[in-house]
């Protein structure tokens, strides 16, 4: 009965809300200056940043304006200058045509947009712009006086590189899409805006290249974009878990950045990015697991290092999820795989530690997850001197103290540092390794495989937007690879993904490559 009243009173909220803002979509504006602005300040009641400003034309006393605005979000001098000013001192003459005279010939803005609805309006005023209601006109308009401080586009802190460019997205959407135009100046680049959340009405921006995106697709993507309808979204992330195949999947199933030539880099592969107003975080669709081990910096340095790193970062991911469930499936079941002096050296350093090996693995991995996060969350110049000497000093103690075995310590400190080479998939691993650890306490080895086995068939059965992650799809070919688990050098990269893009051709051959 309970469930049953909450739900009613739910639902009666949601349909206040939805009948509000069909109100304010449906109520045009009415021709009289007074009735406006008596019903703006009626929606705006009680927000005292909101502000009105009445002006009227010197030389013509019939000629009556009304400015509205957000203080804290425009530019005072904008407004001083280039609405109020002008609009005082124009010698101009009311007539039929007195919003296109007030657009073309006295105010002195390069956007302004004319609207007849208050739910424009307030999208309008909350986001900077400032409205002009003249007398005797049922529209209004809307001029961009932005003037919100935004942080630098310095280099985003989470994707340091050593070479390559510095810049990185702030939560300004406008500067964020000024950095994309820089690098693609073509008029194949489009970006197309939507707003998302009844409340928060946030603003996003769908990128991509249109002669090279796979249009089925983008086709997919605005349908499930369609389909959102949430109070309102802060972050990519919420498009990333009300968008994304395999939700039950710990694996990400779309890609993130801090960095603009990265998402240059995916929209020419034929990815689309998804921008919100109010972070840096852009996210890319659709998502191979590859990239969870590519960076930027592969193809700013020499493909020869590159592919070696890469490798690197693969045999990380292996080593991070299987090394403690490899190291308790042979201490508790399989002691004859170890050879004689390094089975007595284990046995000598265990016979003196009270818990089983199993159990000591599981404490160790929570406390030096708990170290890690602790040093993220610290301030910068705290946090990391914290987590690697808190490690130091609890895992020197625990060891003198006989409650760890020195060999934990050294497969801890593996797994912990082997996780660093893949930061893109932390999460997944934590998961991944805790699972194969209870697998192999129980079952040893056999366990250990079984878990790796079912991996494995969960990753060749992930998708993103309809394209398999790990399998290719159609025939095998060299090109389908040269950007995989090595990175070629760029005059063999000739082709792009079939399945990500309707251009196939990234670069034409030349007599370099016929000889190769």
């Amino acid at each position: 009965m309970f469930e049953f009243h909450k739900k009613n009173k739910q639902k009666a909220v949601d349909d206040k809300v939805n009948n509000l803002n069909q109100k304010m979509e449906d109520n045009v504006l009415s021709t009289s200056l007074e009735t406006n602005v008596s019903f703006l300040k009626k929606i705006f009641q009680d927000d005292d940043t909101v502000i009105i400003r009445h002006i009227q034309n010197n030389y013509d006393k019939s000629l009556k304006y009304c400015a509205a605005y957000c203080d804290g979000l425009i530019n005072s001098l904008i407004i001083n200058e280039n609405i109020i000013k002008p609009l005082m001192l124009s010698e101009i003459k009311a007539g039929n045509d007195l919003m296109e005279t007030v657009i073309n010939q006295v105010v002195l803005i390069n956007d302004a947009q004319k609207v007849t609805s208050f739910k424009s309006i307030i999208e309008a005023i909350t986001y900077g712009d400032t409205i002009l209601f003249l007398d005797g006109s049922p529209e209004a308009l809307i001029l961009s006086t932005k003037g919100f401080v935004t942080r630098s586009t310095a280099e985003p802190d989470s994707e340091k590189i050593l070479s390559g460019p510095r810049e990185g997205f702030t939560e300004s959407l406008i500067i964020n899409l000024s950095l994309i135009h820089r690098r693609l100046r073509t008029n194949e680049l489009k970006m197309k805006f939507k707003s998302f959340g009844r409340r928060t009405n946030t603003k996003a921006c769908i990128c991509y290249l249109d002669h090279i995106v796979n249009k089925k697709i983008l086709k997919e993507l605005y349908r499930r974009l369609d389909q959102i309808d949430i109070d309102g979204i802060l972050d990519t992330n919420y498009f990333t878990e009300l968008i994304r195949d395999c939700p039950a999947s710990p694996f990400r199933v779309t890609g993130y950045t801090e960095r603009p030539d990265v998402v240059v880099g995916k929209l020419l592969e034929g990815r689309i990015a998804i921008f919100l107003d109010g972070t840096p975080v852009v996210i890319t669709v659709p998502y191979l697991f590859i990239e969870n081990f590519q960076s930027s910096e592969d193809y700013y340095l020499s493909f020869f290092y590159t592919s070696f790193s890469r490798m690197i970062r693969m045999l990380g991911f292996f080593l991070t999820i299987s090394v403690p469930a490899f190291f308790i499936a042979v201490v508790a079941y399989h002691q004859e795989m170890l050879p004689t002096p390094l089975l007595i050296n284990v046995a000598s350093e265990r016979a003196s530690v009270p818990l089983p090996a199993a159990i000591e693995a599981f404490i160790m991995l929570l406390v030096f997850d708990i170290l890690r996060e602790t040093g993220i969350r610290m301030p910068s110049n705290v946090g990391q001197a914290l987590s690697i000497v808190g490690a130091l000093v609890i895992g020197q103690a625990a060891v003198e103290a006989k409650l760890v075995a020195s060999p934990m310590i050294i497969v801890v400190a593996t797994t912990g540092i082997t996780s660093l080479l893949v930061p893109k998939m932390n999460a997944p691993i934590t998961f991944i390794r805790m699972t194969l650890l209870s697998l192999a306490s129980l079952l040893g080895l056999f366990g250990v495989i079984l878990g790796l086995c079912g991996l494995f068939v969960h990753m060749l059965n992930l998708s993103s937007f309809g394209i398999p992650q790990l399998t290719p799809t159609g025939n095998l070919q060299y090109q389908e690879l040269k950007d995989t688990i090595i990175r070629a050098p760029w005059w063999q990269m000739i082709t792009r993904r079939k399945v990500l893009s309707q251009d196939k051709v990234r670069m034409k051959q030349n007599d370099r490559d016929s000889h190769d």
